[in-house]
């Protein structure tokens, strides 16, 4: 058979599309207004047509952010302009098939879910044997659900290497084109959204463990460990959730649309499955190991970033302070998991510090977005390219003041009783001084990393830094 005189059907998600439209959709309205996640239930118990003929008319899509299978799509415009006949066959609704047609200016003809009939499995064969004849098409699909109209295809091509699904599609006797899916395994890119390297922010629950000098207390230590693993869960919860609120703005990202969820390669219904996994185990290891009040803080902790992911994040100055906020409440934490009372001095030289680091990030987001003679908005945020200067300043004040705070210290009675030398933690403040006036600079040159803390663990001088306040603060307790 002359396969080139054949028409070429290609299925839609996860074969054309590294994602799935009904997960996309449902994602955008719940992301829009949560509330509404009762109404998808509904609609759902009324039959998947139904749902995704809801879920199409209340979504707005841009074909032009999806991210397509490279590979695919290059060899059906390569058949495409060799005359052939493409047909796009989804089980996706109308509307949104169509939208891609349109965007992509390639397909003959569309075929798609429409009514109450879901085009898949048997009923888009029923559909495709109807249109073109037992064995009168190619079609190009990836999973399970492919197999039936594979049955009934001429040649079967396969995306992706679901195992079996190959097995069965070469048992036939008609293989076609196996093309990568383009997609890293599930839980490689379920690892790498929950962004294990920020777990060092959570490395601030040990802060008042070393400032009360409770290093010694095995206890006390443990209860500190248990909190660190708390945090980085529940954080990794958060940052999955952020992502997937995220997801519109983060694909018109030139870097953040590489993100597993943005560049498909993570389904978003496992997203929508781990997220609030991982705070339930977060909580009951909280509830089994650590203080009450040390939940109170974690719960805390989880409602002020479910509140900056769904909308503290968009009003200018809110969401800074917020983020200063939250870093400051992991140090609350780890006071109230081993039971030290909170420092006025260390209470505030962390918020001074860690405004001037949320705006630091906030810049550098903002920068790297500056063309030169315009005007432009950060997407999802407050602010445009006219703020760089305000931040800027706004930003270095609040980390010098995080500097004076610290020399106050110095000289506080209290200080007196737990260091034999206070004199020593002087050093400190010229290397901190040296290292938020480099911070600044490098972002001011546009070389800053859109997050600081990725880049000073990175950066070999803010290691250095950071052993040499270790060696003062050291030389003040132990030499007199």
């Amino acid at each position: 058979m002359n396969h080139s005189q054949v028409p070429l059907v290609v299925d839609l998600d996860g074969t054309l599309l590294k994602t799935d439209l009904l997960a996309e959709t449902a994602n955008g309205v719940i992301v829009a207004q949560p509330w509404r996640i009762f109404q998808v239930l509904a609609w759902l118990s009324a039959g998947k047509a139904t749902l995704k003929a809801r879920l199409a008319q209340a979504s707005v899509l841009d074909p032009a952010t999806l991210p397509f299978n490279e590979e695919l799509l290059a060899w059906l415009r390569e058949e495409k302009g060799q005359g052939r006949r493409v047909v796009l066959a989804t089980a996706s609704h109308q509307l949104l098939a169509d939208q891609v047609a349109r965007h992509l200016g390639l397909f003959d003809e569309v075929l798609a879910t429409q009514g109450a009939l879901n085009l898949k499995a048997h009923a888009k064969l029923d559909a495709l044997v109807a249109r073109f004849g037992e064995g009168g098409f190619d079609y190009v699909g990836n999973d399970w659900a492919d197999l039936p109209v594979w049955r009934s295809a001429a040649q079967a091509h396969v995306v992706g290497g679901l195992a079996g699904v190959l097995g069965q599609v070469r048992g036939l006797g008609r293989p076609g084109r196996h093309i990568a899916s383009g997609r890293p395994t599930a839980w490689e890119m379920l690892v790498r959204a929950m962004r294990p390297h920020q777990w060092v922010k959570n490395l601030l629950v040990f802060v008042p463990l070393m400032t009360a000098h409770r290093y010694a207390d095995g206890a006390s230590v443990g209860n500190v460990w248990w909190a660190f693993v708390v945090f980085s869960l529940t954080a990794s919860s958060v940052y999955l959730l952020n992502d997937l609120v995220d997801l519109s703005d983060d694909r018109q990202h030139p870097g953040k649309r590489l993100r597993p969820f943005a560049s498909g390669n993570l389904d978003l219904v496992l997203g929508w499955a781990a997220w609030p996994a991982l705070v339930v185990v977060a909580l009951l290891i909280a509830g089994a190991r650590l203080p009450w009040q040390f939940v109170v803080a974690l719960v805390a902790y989880f409602l002020f970033t479910l509140a900056y992911s769904l909308r503290l994040k968009q009003m200018p100055v809110v969401d800074v302070l917020t983020l200063a906020g939250l870093y400051t409440l992991r140090i609350v934490a780890g006071a109230t998991a081993i039971g030290v009372p909170l420092s006025f001095w260390l209470l505030a030289f962390s918020m001074f510090l860690f405004f001037s680091l949320a705006l630091l990030k906030r810049y550098s987001e903002l920068r790297a977005v500056s063309p030169a003679g315009r005007v432009v908005g950060l997407r999802g945020r407050g602010y445009d390219t006219q703020d760089l200067g305000l931040i800027a300043s706004l930003g270095g004040g609040a980390g010098y003041i995080a500097v004076m705070v610290l020399a106050l210290y110095i000289q506080d009675e209290h200080t007196a009783r737990l260091y034999a030398t206070p004199a020593f933690i002087w050093l400190a403040c010229p290397l901190l001084l040296y290292w938020v006036s480099r911070a600044w600079l490098i972002a001011h040159r546009g070389h800053m990393h859109d997050d600081p803390v990725v880049f000073a663990l990175k950066d070999r001088a803010s290691w250095t830094v950071a052993a040499l306040l270790a060696l003062a603060f050291a030389l003040a307790r132990v030499v007199a």
